[in-house]
């Protein structure tokens, strides 16, 4: 616990570092207040834009449409990526049929489809769901293949000996031992999705926090980039945060 807490402690040394170097970079003019603005200015910024909101929208929709874009997107992921992933580390049939597809798209640029999916699916919600959905699909399908494969014959084997069918060894045996992965893939999908965010939201949007960052880098508010990248990477965080708890709850075997 006291190794933990010292931790914590290098961890508030590094961001105060960082706000402080900041302030004085900044306080003594040594780059320009249009490339990088001071702390202050961050935050007043902040508050008017909570207040008076940013382009005639308040900050509130610009928080949610985008959160609606992430959540819905890795839900749909979630609930289409495990039982294909888990499927295909259980049965080499099913791999070779998803598989290559995943891994074909999987490191294109998400730019390089998005322009297809406007195309095939119009320039509304839904092009802009389907491209977050595919970023965090990927991640969430081969943790659970690899969850699958690392799973130890010597269990599957003796539960088959026995008399377990292949039902009570998947949901008893590979499940079970495959959340801890499954919940990784999770945490990296929604990581990977919200990185997405901001191309989802450079074409045809006139909302979001991703989109708020780029209408102000067209007008060269580096105050106004500054808060939208301060939000999404404070969301990020407590997203996480919420991951890992819900991790610890559900996952309590974990590391024993």
């Amino acid at each position: 616990m006291k190794m933990k807490n010292k931790d914590h402690r290098y961890t508030y040394l590094t961001w105060l570092t960082i706000i402080l170097v900041w302030f004085v970079v900044t306080e003594f003019n040594l780059i320009s207040s249009r490339l990088v603005p001071s702390p202050i200015q961050v935050i007043q910024t902040f508050f008017d834009i909570l207040k008076n909101g940013y382009n005639h929208i308040s900050f509130w929709e610009h928080m949610g449409i985008s959160m609606y874009r992430l959540f819905l997107s890795s839900f749909l992921a979630l609930i289409t990526a495990i039982p294909l992933g888990l499927l295909s580390g259980y049965s080499k049939r099913v791999r070779a049929i998803v598989d290559s597809v995943v891994q074909f798209y999987r490191p294109l640029p998400p730019l390089a489809y998005y322009t297809l999916l406007i195309l095939w699916l119009g320039i509304d919600e839904s092009s802009k769901v389907m491209l977050l959905y595919l970023a965090a699909f990927a991640p969430i399908y081969l943790a659970c293949v690899s969850a699958v494969s690392k799973v130890d014959p010597d269990f599957i084997n003796s539960a088959h000996s026995l008399g377990a069918s292949k039902k009570d060894v998947f949901f008893t045996i590979v499940l079970p031992a495959s959340a801890p992965d499954i919940f990784t893939g999770l945490r990296t999908a929604i990581g990977v999705a919200y990185t997405t965010l901001v191309s989802a939201e450079m074409v045809a949007a006139t909302s979001g926090i991703g989109w708020m960052v780029i209408d102000a880098s067209k007008y060269l508010k580096s105050d106004v980039m500054f808060v939208g990248i301060i939000i999404m990477g404070l969301t990020g965080l407590l997203i996480d945060f919420i991951l890992k708890r819900i991790e610890s709850k559900l996952v309590f075997w974990k590391g024993k």
